[in-house]
């Protein structure tokens, strides 16, 4: 066979190739309907924007990885109105089910990519469905802070967590330690004290932080030791955490290690359709929860909003707030 007729064959071989795999992908892909308005995360701010946006008869999508988000991991909430006191699923069943009264629809997925598609936005999800909306509510929040030190990443699940309510009870008489000072520090150490018989809190500075009620409890329990001016590096052990070592030098016999210090905003999504950030990677937004892109908003954890103070109740207000923004900018578009 000629040397062009074996070349003019093996293009057209991979040319059918290339067609075909196209035609695979397309057909993995489904495109699921133009909404008026996507929140993408489903915690506080998201489910309390949808509530809201099916008030306003928006055609309303909530697509987010767990339903109820972080406010899951919360063991008691008492400082939310009208709610004297309710684990954090208990009250997240029931922003769940305010939304759903009110035609929002929720999916358990994943976005994983964002375009603008001239008048609307095309959002992909780890299965390569595809979403269309006029505009959208980012409420994807934070992730954990990592200490990022050795023994932290080998020891995940074997001693070190980063959810008191989760793993709490895998450490009944045992001793375990809480590495933060905040007011969520504060509580996870007082959780652990339900099943641990001894429950450090190590801390680098030389005051907590936490409210003033959590922080009088944890005065007055006897189980609870706070360990002032310290910070854990390195996490030991063989087959499961044995003990940390301060930068002190002193090393701390412990079963277990909760670190509760803070979180970093998830706002990768975003970035990359322009969506300005403050340095920390939080999403700036102005007094209607509107980001600089238009019919684009964020609300909750992941904003610069509500002097950054990460509650429940800042999160469920500024999620009606860009459901309120939504709605307008939709009536106004005239579509």
């Amino acid at each position: 066979m000629p040397k062009k007729i074996k070349r003019e064959k093996k293009v057209l071989i991979n040319k059918i190739k290339r067609i075909a795999k196209i035609k695979k992908v397309a057909k993995k892909s489904a495109k699921i309907g133009l909404y008026d308005l996507i929140i993408i995360g489903a915690g506080a701010a998201g489910l309390s924007a949808a509530l809201y946006a099916g008030r306003y008869r928006l055609n309303t999508l909530v697509i987010g990885k767990i339903v109820g988000g972080v406010s899951l991991e919360a063991h008691w909430v008492e400082n939310y109105p009208g709610v004297l006191s309710a684990t954090g699923i208990e009250l997240m069943e029931k922003f769940k089910e305010h939304a759903l009264k009110f035609g929002a629809k929720i999916v358990e997925e994943e976005i994983i990519s964002i375009k603008k598609k001239e008048k609307v936005f095309l959002l992909m999800d780890h299965k390569k469905n595809l979403y269309e909306c006029k505009t959208l509510i980012i409420t994807t929040g934070m992730e954990k802070r990592k200490l990022g030190i050795p023994g932290e990443k080998e020891f995940l699940g074997k001693g070190v967590s980063y959810c008191g309510t989760c793993d709490g009870p895998l450490f009944k008489d045992k001793i375990v330690g809480v590495v933060g000072g905040s007011d969520a520090a504060g509580v996870e150490a007082l959780l652990l004290t339900e099943y641990a018989k001894k429950v450090y809190i190590i801390y680098r500075r030389e005051q907590l932080r936490a409210e003033p009620v959590t922080f009088e409890q944890i005065k007055k329990n006897k189980k609870i030791e706070i360990i002032y001016k310290s910070n854990v590096t390195e996490i030991k052990g063989k087959q499961f955490v044995e003990s940390v070592i301060l930068d002190n030098g002193r090393e701390l016999k412990l079963d277990g290690l909760f670190i509760e210090i803070g979180g970093i905003p998830t706002s990768y999504l975003v970035k990359d359709i322009g969506v300005k950030l403050t340095e920390d990677g939080h999403v700036i937004v102005d007094e209607t929860q509107e980001t600089n892109v238009d019919y684009i908003f964020a609300a909750g954890d992941i904003t610069n909003a509500s002097n950054k103070f990460k509650q429940i109740i800042t999160a469920a207000s500024e999620g009606c707030l860009a459901a309120l923004s939504a709605y307008k900018h939709v009536r106004q578009s005239g579509d």
